[in-house]
This record gives structure tokens, C-alpha cells and sequence, in this order.
């Protein structure tokens, strides 16, 4: 009989070790089941938060490029207005220049009317040679004359100081004598003619 408890024993023994095995596998499993759950849950939510993070950086490029744009943008204006504000400054000093050599301009014509009556050729040659210089000097900065005398009056570029009566109707309007040359410099008019105007 003990032989037979014995085999029992050990049978019971065998029965409790299978037993054992198979429930530490089926726990082992379970853990490993539940690890890869929560290892998947994990992955899920460090997926999430990378995907965030990479939204929130891509935003943060977006904005730091447009504020680079705009930056670029408002230095190429500012480059811009201070280039015409330099080209303003110079044709400014050389209108207030060439405004200033007028009157040498109006004495010439006034040289050159009184030795229209004169003899001496000489006297005649040297002014006409200096005024040729100095207007092909001024008309290399923009000055021209205002061409006025015949043409229709335009307060755009006339300054009517007088009207005198003429007999002919197709002279009405028109300019009959010019007082003073005007000029334009690079197309702005710096001095209105003032002429007479034929009523």
C-alpha cells in the first residue's frame, strides 16, 4: 500500500507541477498580452504627441517664414523710399541751382536784344558763344524753354501778365508777345512764361 500512496503521491506531485507550469504559462502569457496592450497604448500615445509636436513646429516654421518675408518686404520698401528720397534731395538742390541761374539767362536775352541794335559783331559773337555754352550745359540737366510765343494760351505753362487787342479773329487766344521766358526742368515747369495774350 505504501507503494501504491507513494505512486499516488508522486502522481499528485506530477498533476500539481503541470498544473503549475500551465498556469505560470497562462499568467505568463496574460502579462505578455497585457504588456503588448499597453505597449500599443503607449506607442499610440507617444504617436499622438510627436504628431502634435510636429503640428505645433511646422506652425512655429510657418510663422517665423512669413515674419521673414514681411521683414524682407518692409526692408526692400524702406531701401526703396530712401533711393527716391536721395534722387528728390538732388534734383531739389539742382532745381534750386538751375532756378538761380534764370536771371543770368534773362540778362543774356537782354545783352542780346540791345547789340541787335548794335554794330559791334564782336560783342555780339561772345554773348551769343556764351549763352550757346551755358544752355547746352543746362539742357544736359533737363531745362528747356517754354516755347510760347504764337502759341495757344495754356495756363499750364503761361502766366498771362497783360492782354492786348488784336484785329484778327484766329490771333484771339493766342500768345502776342512773351515778357519773360519760362522753362521746364526734366519736364516740371520751374518758371511760367508771362505773356501778353491776344483778346
Amino acid at each position: 500500500m505504501s507503494k501504491k500512496n507513494n505512486d499516488k503521491d508522486t502522481g499528485k506531485m506530477v498533476e500539481d507541477q503541470v498544473e503549475e507550469t500551465v498556469a505560470e504559462q497562462d499568467g505568463s502569457q496574460e502579462a505578455q498580452e497585457s504588456g503588448e496592450a499597453q505597449a500599443k497604448e503607449d506607442s499610440s500615445e507617444v504617436i499622438a504627441r510627436l504628431t502634435s509636436e510636429n503640428a505645433e513646429l511646422k506652425a512655429s516654421v510657418a510663422k517665423e517664414k512669413d515674419d521673414y518675408v514681411r521683414l524682407m518686404a518692409d526692408f526692400e520698401n524702406f531701401r526703396r523710399h530712401s533711393a527716391e528720397a536721395k534722387l528728390e534731395l538732388v534734383s531739389t538742390a539742382a532745381a534750386d541751382t538751375i532756378k538761380g541761374l534764370l536771371p543770368v539767362l534773362d540778362d543774356r536775352e537782354r545783352a542780346m536784344k540791345m547789340l541787335s541794335e548794335s554794330s559791334d559783331e564782336v560783342a555780339k559773337e561772345g554773348t551769343k558763344l556764351i549763352y550757346t555754352k551755358l544752355m547746352g550745359y543746362l539742357k544736359t540737366k533737363g531745362l528747356e524753354p517754354i516755347d510760347a510765343m504764337g502759341q495757344k494760351f495754356d495756363t499750364d505753362l503761361h502766366e498771362a501778365v497783360a492782354q492786348f487787342p488784336v484785329p484778327e479773329e484766329d490771333r484771339k487766344g493766342l500768345v502776342f508777345d512773351v515778357v519773360q521766358t519760362g522753362y521746364t526742368l526734366a519736364g516740371k515747369v520751374i518758371r511760367y512764361a508771362k505773356v501778353v495774350v491776344g483778346i
